[in-house]
């Protein structure tokens, strides 16, 4: 294991969110002499709302990250581990991320709100009220690790088990935060921290993953898009490959660049979702190599690498349940990320985001908002969202 440094009674506040992997980063930290203070985010809306906040945690609890279930949880943990926590309410902060959202379905992206919640709240927030108590450092239970530049500045690194790697949905913390974060559990597969959970004797060491986004507990994205913005929710046309009208749609917010099920036109050969353009609300449908594209521009731009990007070679991640793939990229004049990928990579998804690496260290990333450079020529390349 990647040593961290020394406790010392140095002060921690780590983001408990209520399940077994922040736990566990608690009971390490604490092992190893920090002085932790557990905080529990109270983010939105919780249909859990009034349950016992002094209850037992029990493995059927709702697959969430913020509701009042797993306030109580995190609350249990923290009083078997002898460690301060706190509940801070972040609801009207969290709305930010609600709104960006709605904002980038409607605009015909796809939205990835865990990074902005990474980005805004945990390493944004959360950061801000460790500074305010005097805190050393913030912690969470990413799987994930850090490490240095060549130079010798603090760095993301890939977890070790790359199954459970989540350094894609980190890229966008300020470098200036990096110095004072902490994962302890980088460097271990899932099934060991849990192991740990149970030797530990802390009762959430089965208590199941979280498996939606917290606001959205029923996954549909969108019903939640329809209520926040009902006058953005009109039908329109399904576009063919050779750009004809082939049906029609309820609304383009249901869809996402590569989805195939759900789209209810037949074309007698797989047909899946190519592009979107909300301005016009058509939707793209086409061959599955019509998915595929080398070059993408994204902007907003978080780049923790030693030197910028000046047709720097490295793998690049387009999602976050994908593989790195062999690219160069190179920062514009624009101060826009471009990226080029050595083979056509598929379904380059506007409103997602691209992270750069080098080996295991994340070079930073930016947020996709166009895609160039078809593989495969198409009718409809000029209506991808921008």
């Amino acid at each position: 294991m990647d040593a961290l440094p020394a406790g010392s009674g140095k002060k921690v506040v780590v983001a408990m969110s209520g399940g077994v992997d922040s736990a566990v980063a608690a009971a390490l930290l604490q092992k190893q002499g920090y002085q932790c203070t557990g905080v529990f985010m109270r983010l939105g809306h919780d249909p859990d709302e009034g349950a016992a906040c002094d209850s037992t945690p029990t493995p059927s609890r709702r697959q969430g990250c913020c509701s009042t279930g797993d306030a109580a949880d995190a609350r249990y943990v923290a009083g078997l581990l002898g460690v301060d926590f706190y509940a801070l309410n972040f609801r009207s902060d969290f709305g930010r991320v609600i709104d960006y959202f709605v904002e980038e379905y409607n605009a015909g992206r796809t939205p990835n709100p865990c990074v902005r919640c990474n980005e805004y709240l945990k390493f944004g927030k959360l950061a801000r009220y460790a500074h305010a108590i005097g805190a050393d450092y913030v912690a969470t239970g990413h799987y994930a690790r850090m490490g240095t530049t060549p130079a010798g500045q603090p760095a993301i690194l890939r977890g070790s088990d790359q199954s459970k790697d989540q350094s894609y949905v980190l890229f966008g913390i300020p470098q200036s935060e990096l110095a004072r974060m902490l994962l302890p559990i980088g460097d271990f597969p899932k099934s060991h921290v849990r192991q740990m959970a149970l030797e530990l004797g802390l009762p959430v060491h089965n208590k199941p993953d979280s498996q939606e986004i917290c606001f959205v507990p029923d996954n549909d994205y969108f019903k939640l898009v329809a209520k926040k913005s009902p006058h953005t929710i009109r039908p329109g046309d399904f576009i063919g490959p050779d750009g004809k009208v082939v049906g029609q749609h309820e609304g383009h917010q249901r869809f996402t660049i590569g989805q195939r099920k759900g789209v209810g036109v037949a074309f007698g050969y797989p047909i899946y979702v190519t592009g979107i353009d909300s301005r016009s609300n058509q939707v793209h449908l086409g061959p599955k190599e019509n998915l595929l594209a080398t070059t993408l521009i994204a902007g907003e731009v978080n780049w923790l690498d030693d030197q910028p990007p000046i047709h720097r070679r490295c793998t690049a991640k387009v999602r976050y349940n994908s593989s790195p793939l062999p690219a160069t990229a190179t920062l514009s004049d624009a101060g826009e990320l471009r990226v080029t990928f050595d083979e056509p990579a598929s379904a380059i998804t506007p409103g997602q985001a691209v992270v750069c690496y080098d080996e295991d260290r994340v070079l930073g990333g930016a947020w996709i908002r166009q895609v160039s450079d078809k593989a495969i020529a198409s009718a409809h390349e000029h209506t991808i969202g921008q």
